[in-house]
């Protein structure tokens, strides 16, 4: 497979998630986001250098044979997938091979503002938008969007996409200490998520090695947070809503992987092979993967 498709990987949320990377090569995004896994990089509002939407489908068709019984077909990048300029026509053409599979996407919600990105979003099957803040400042200090983004616009944005998309609308408030863990942060979002009606709540907190020092909450904090928001549907994953589902990886499959998304070693645990798991000894020996601690979880990182 070329490096437009990535996983297998277990989603927590999702199941079985086979990835497409829409900006391969580098970070593209309209946040720079202080938790984001990726390193740091100036906003942009533009994919430079997209590839071609034969290649892309090229390759998720190539990875459909390989890989039987995925859950969901992930349309994410190396930043904001919205700003791959030949979306419309991807997604019609990923609805033909998709299968039995869906078809999701992970947006930070912000180009939603625009009307022709809500009419392209609501021909997919889940929609996950994140939404850390409803405060401008709080917004401007945890996203750090490109000039000229305001919150209040895409709040709007996300309420207007509401009214067209009946499908499974997820939003995502990743928690980070000292930036939004505030009860007052969460009474606000309350209000507007109950405005939205979104049909699941994740709320999560920073579990992978961030770009930025940052900090995640604990469980328990989560947890009270999580109770302002009792009366909308709440979804706090834990490691063993994971499926048992273990796969075979080539030395390259697994390169590319962790370029992508660094796994935990319980990740790997619980969705590699032996054989794969073999491989990726033989990776850290030598010396093309590392191993990181973040929150007391060590994670494979590619160096």
């Amino acid at each position: 497979m070329s490096n437009l498709v990535f996983g297998p990987i277990t989603s927590r949320r999702f199941g079985q998630s086979l990835g497409i990377d829409l900006s391969p090569d580098t970070k593209q995004c309209n946040f720079d986001c202080i938790y984001c896994e990726l390193k740091g990089a100036k906003p942009v509002d533009t994919i430079q250098n997209p590839p071609s939407v034969k290649d892309v489908v090229s390759s998720v068709k190539e990875a459909l044979l390989k890989y039987k019984d995925v859950d969901v077909i992930t349309l994410t990048a190396n930043g904001e997938p919205t700003l791959y300029p030949y979306m419309r026509e991807l997604v019609k053409e990923l609805d033909f091979i998709k299968g039995n599979s869906k078809l999701l996407i992970l947006s930070n919600g912000a180009t939603v503002i625009s009307k022709d990105v809500r009419d392209i979003l609501k021909e997919i099957d889940i929609v996950k938008l994140s939404l850390d803040c409803v405060s401008e400042k709080c917004f401007k200090k945890i996203d750090r969007p490109i000039k000229g983004l305001y919150i209040k616009e895409i709040i709007d944005g996300i309420k207007e996409f509401r009214k067209v998309y009946n499908k499974e609308l997820v939003l995502e408030v990743l928690v980070v200490e000292g930036i939004n863990d505030k009860e007052s942060e969460f009474e606000a979002l309350r209000d507007v998520m109950r405005s939205i009606k979104p049909d699941r709540i994740d709320i999560s907190t920073v579990d992978r090695p961030p770009a930025y020092d940052v900090k995640s909450v604990s469980i328990e904090r989560l947890k009270e947070l999580a109770s302002i928001l009792s009366s909308l549907p709440i979804s706090l994953a834990y490691k063993h809503d994971y499926s048992e589902t273990k796969r075979d990886f080539t030395k390259e499959e697994i390169i590319n992987m962790l370029d992508k998304r660094p796994q935990s070693f319980d990740d790997v645990n619980i969705s590699f092979s032996e054989q794969s798991k073999e491989i990726l000894i033989e990776l850290i020996d030598g010396g093309i993967l590392y191993v990181k601690e973040v929150a007391g979880v060590n994670f494979y990182k590619l160096k």
